[in-house]
């Protein structure tokens, strides 16, 4: 029998961790800047260089793939899929 992994929530984390969220086109990096009794604060970088906050509930589910935790979207796509470009010369 395998042991049941346990649930991770987005309050679970550290201020400063790193983690993907969705935005309106497609997937960004965030981090936790902000921790409150209800809420998250997350600063999601931009492409264009500029950060940006976003405030989600404490008790939000996250998925990891591998080592990288993510917060799920309504779509049901694959973040690696449509991954934000960030600089196209690197």
């Amino acid at each position: 029998m395998r042991p049941q992994k346990s649930q991770l929530f987005l309050g679970d984390l550290p201020v400063g961790c790193r983690l993907l969220v969705r935005s309106r086109i497609d997937w960004r990096f965030a981090s936790i800047a902000r921790k409150n009794v209800d809420s998250i604060v997350l600063s999601v970088a931009s492409p264009k260089g500029r950060n940006y906050r976003l405030a989600r509930p404490s008790d939000s589910r996250l998925i990891f793939d591998g080592k990288i935790p993510y917060l799920p979207a309504d779509e049901s796509e694959i973040w690696r899929e449509n991954f934000s470009h960030y600089d196209l010369r690197w």
